[in-house]
């Protein structure tokens, strides 16, 4: 029997609809996360691994566990060459992208974030700043929609100058020594310089500035001069091409790398491998450490590359210091979508519950243990007036082949920072005009 043209029409018509329904309930549930990573460009390698990392772990999370509460995770990337307008062009692509907008913000680039800072407190999306960005924007109660998390410059700083005071022997050794900071010249390097330079008057070494311009691969002038002052220790505030090039020019000019401290990003194989054996005895900072031999590592090999769904084409960097970098992103960004869901309802979360979900993220030891990531990173615990939640950093060193971690965490010296966060934020708070918040009263 023939079917009508009517009811034809009225039954294809409602298919759609159908279809149009069943897309709308798929959308719902995904919580979208927009990726301003960087794949090309001078700093690719850092890039591209963060971000290889963080997906991985997403598609971990997808695989293994079906999203979070029944939330699928999507996301979307956006090549912003680690540059500060495709950086804003990103934010603006992807703020509206999914069913609840974008639900975080994670430039990994210090530029990316002092471009959109007022812009995230007025679309209302959480920018989480790990290990990079803006110090002041610990103050939550300033900076509410803003998350330095784990640690900042400043208190890695102070962890730097611990670690060389402990290798001198004792704090109270450091007086009358030279130390070199050989650092970016951008936002990001001179983050870490008002931190040394108080750190120089309290235990009484010299502190020698030395700017280096992007990338970095021209440094002829600057080792001539620390050939020239003849420090006890040189601080590597490096990016990209800057930090193999300074390890290169240390070995020629005779300067020994165990006297050398590199800033975390800094601190990585693509840091190091370039160098070749110039780069043996090089000691670099770190909030995460690197290796396979991690639960967290071997459930992304089982549950995602041997499902050919892996976002690294070079499996050899799974472990490496920037893809468990991108692996601390995602535990974070998961962990915090967790916590809000916990009082918002296994739904997608706008950027607003994102937000409180950060706020009250707390990631202790016991927690680490069942992610698979004892000892890959700090515990942490975020509040309103405290929005890094740890300082805590290890120290790793280069031995030709790979890095070995030789201490412990070491905390910041929070006496020394925390006075300085509460001033610049306050200045900036009366530069904007901001009433800061009272966490007394936030739930």
């Amino acid at each position: 029997m023939k079917m009508s043209k009517t009811l034809s029409t009225s039954l294809i018509a409602a298919g759609l609809l159908a279809g149009v329904a069943a897309d709308a309930f798929a959308q719902a549930k995904e919580q979208f996360i927009g990726l301003p990573s960087y794949r090309v460009g001078a700093y690719a390698a850092g890039g591209s691994g963060v971000f290889g990392g963080w997906i991985d772990y997403m598609t971990l999370i997808n695989e293994r566990d079906g999203g979070i509460g029944g939330v699928k995770l999507t996301w979307e990337e956006c090549e912003t060459e680690y540059n500060n307008a495709r950086g804003v062009e990103c934010y603006e692509r992807l703020k509206k992208k999914g069913s609840t907008g974008n639900s975080v913000f994670q430039p990994v680039s210090t530029g990316i974030t002092y471009s959109v800072l007022d812009k995230v407190a007025q679309d209302k999306i959480p920018m989480v700043t790990i290990g990079y960005g803006r110090t002041d924007a610990v103050d939550g109660r300033v900076f509410p929609w803003v998350f330095p998390m784990i640690t900042t410059y400043w208190s890695q700083a102070t962890t730097m100058v611990k670690f060389i005071g402990s290798k001198e022997g004792g704090m109270e050794k450091l007086k009358g020594k030279k130390v070199v900071y050989l650092y970016h010249d951008s936002a990001f390097g001179k983050e870490g310089l008002g931190v040394i330079e108080k750190q120089a008057q309290k235990f009484g070494f010299t502190m020698v500035p030395l700017a280096v311009a992007h990338p970095g691969n021209e440094q002829q002038s600057q080792w001539l001069k620390i050939r020239q002052e003849k420090p006890d220790w040189v601080i590597l505030w490096g990016w990209g091409v800057m930090n193999p090039t300074a390890l290169k020019a240390a070995a020629k000019t005779g300067f020994p790398r165990e006297k050398m401290v590199g800033v975390w990003w800094s601190g990585a194989e693509e840091d190091t491998v370039p160098a070749g054996d110039a780069a043996k005895g090089f000691i670099a900072a770190g909030f995460n450490v690197a290796g396979q031999n991690y639960p967290v590592v071997k459930a992304i090999q089982d549950n995602v590359y041997k499902k050919n769904k892996g976002n690294m084409e070079d499996k050899s960097r799974i472990g490496s210091v920037y893809y468990n970098r991108g692996v601390v992103h995602g535990i974070i960004t998961v962990e915090a979508i967790r916590t809000a869901q916990a009082k918002f309802g296994a739904k997608p979360l706008s950027g607003d519950e994102m937000r409180w979900g950060f706020e009250h993220l707390s990631i202790d030891a016991k927690r680490l243990k069942e992610l698979g990531a004892e000892g890959f990173m700090p515990d942490l615990k975020i509040t309103c007036a405290d929005h890094e939640g740890s300082g805590k950093v290890k120290y790793q060193q280069w031995d030709g082949k790979q890095w070995k971690v030789i201490s412990d965490w070491i905390d910041a010296d929070r006496d020394m920072v925390r006075p300085m966060i509460e001033e610049s934020a306050a200045k900036y708070a009366k530069e904007k005009n901001i009433t800061p918040r009272d966490c007394s009263k936030e739930g």
